[in-house]
Parts: structure tokens; C-alpha cells; sequence
């Protein structure tokens, strides 16, 4: 009982990091761990009116199940974690996009009369499309680089010259506010999709569109989880290593 506690007591972010295993029961909660995983187990629990105890009886058992597939993103060079989150998430995002806004423009066309739903996810997606882009171009051009140039002066003993950010915070605390956005949007495509459930007329376009907008947001999840509960404190920590 007393190890319940003690788990309970943890961040949503501490059990995420450690193992993104755990993220699967968070999420059949509708517990947010990439953009409000500061939180602990026990506060989300009590905001959704969930028992904490089973909530950990299931998150440990997640972490007793031994697997090797698990990936320890937090022992990763923060260079290596940066470039990672860039070939492998914002290649994604670019990728998807343009096939999802076609899709979607479809659905608006043919079963928009019948699902007026389908008009708005079109126009939260759109905007999410237009908001990741320039997000994803910042990180790429800016702090990335940045994190970067930190490593390797640390490596090497080296010093580094203040940014024109003036400190990593800044860039880090918009990065932030921007995925909140994000999370923020989706969550409500989730509602209007019912969980991504299609209606019982629809045609394969209409699932197809569906099961890619739920791989999206699953992937847009691991991509803000890494962002959020590694990367990003990871590069507060290194920079406070040069003061």
C-alpha cells in the first residue's frame, strides 16, 4: 500500500519518461502526460474523479512486464534526442499533413450535408497544419541548433555566447505554449470524431481519413512527451552547467 502511495505521488511525466509504455494507460484515462505531465498521479485522478490506486495498480503493472522494446529516450545525448524528434516526428508531420487535408477536404465535399461535424475537424486540422509547420521550422532553425552548439562546447570544454533568445527559457516556454495549443486542438477533433470512430455510413476514405488522424495525435503525443519531459529539461539543466 505503501509503494501506491508513493507512486501516486508521482509525476505523470516521471512514469512517461521512464517508460513511454505507461503513456497507453494514461491515455485510456483521457490523461493528458505530454502537455499537462507535471501534474501528479493522484491531482489528475482526483480532477477526473478516477481511484488512484488502480490507476497505479495498472501503470505497475505496465512497468513489471519486462520488454525489449522499450526505448530509454532519457539516457540519450540531448544532440542525438534533438535530431531524432526532427528526422523522425517533423518528417512525419510533414509527410501526413498534406494527405490528411486532402482527405479531409473530401469528406467535407461528400458527406459534409449529412456530418456538418466534418467542417470543423477540417478547420481544426487546417489550422493545426499551418501552426506545426511554422512551430517545427522555429525548433528547427533556432533551439535545436542551439541545444546543438551546447553539447558540443560542453563536450569540449568550450564556452558558449549568449544567444539572441537571451536564454534557452525563452524559446523553450513558447515551444511549450505552442503545444498546449496543439494538444488543446486535438483533443477537441477527438470529441468531434467520437475517438475516431466513424459513423456506421461511412465509406473506406472516411476510416481511412479517421485511423490517420488517430495516429497523428498519437504520434504528435510522443512528439511533445519528448519535447516536454526530456528534451526541454535536459537543455535548462545544460545551460545552467555554463553560468
Amino acid at each position: 500500500m505503501e509503494t501506491l502511495h508513493k507512486n501516486a505521488e508521482k509525476q505523470i511525466a516521471e512514469f512517461v519518461a521512464e517508460d513511454f509504455r505507461t503513456a497507453a494507460v494514461f491515455t485510456k484515462y483521457k490523461i493528458d502526460f505530454c502537455c499537462n505531465g507535471n501534474r501528479t498521479v493522484e491531482e489528475a485522478c482526483n480532477k477526473k474523479g478516477i481511484d488512484s490506486n488502480v490507476l497505479v495498480d495498472e501503470l505497475n503493472a505496465v512497468l513489471n512486464t519486462a520488454t525489449n522494446q522499450t526505448i530509454d529516450y532519457k539516457s540519450w545525448p540531448l544532440d542525438l534526442l534533438a535530431e531524432y524528434i526532427e528526422k523522425k516526428h517533423h518528417r512525419y508531420v510533414e509527410e501526413k499533413i498534406p494527405v490528411l487535408r486532402q482527405f479531409l477536404d473530401k469528406l467535407c465535399r461528400v458527406h459534409g450535408e449529412r456530418h456538418p461535424e466534418l467542417f470543423k475537424i477540417n478547420e481544426l486540422f487546417t489550422a493545426s497544419a499551418g501552426e506545426l509547420a511554422a512551430h517545427m521550422k522555429k525548433e528547427e532553425l533556432i533551439l535545436f541548433p542551439f541545444i546543438k552548439k551546447m553539447v558540443k562546447a560542453k563536450m569540449e570544454n568550450g564556452a558558449i555566447q549568449s544567444p539572441s533568445f537571451g536564454t534557452v527559457e525563452n524559446p523553450i516556454a513558447m515551444m511549450m505554449h505552442e503545444h498546449d495549443t496543439e494538444g488543446e486542438r486535438f483533443r477537441e477533433i477527438a470529441e468531434l470524431t467520437d475517438d475516431y470512430n466513424p459513423p456506421a455510413d461511412a465509406c473506406n476514405t472516411y476510416r481511412v481519413a479517421f485511423a490517420m488522424l488517430d495516429e497523428f495525435e498519437k504520434d504528435l503525443h510522443l512528439h511533445i512527451h519528448l519535447e516536454n519531459n526530456i528534451l526541454f529539461p535536459g537543455a535548462l539543466k545544460l545551460e545552467q552547467a555554463f553560468e
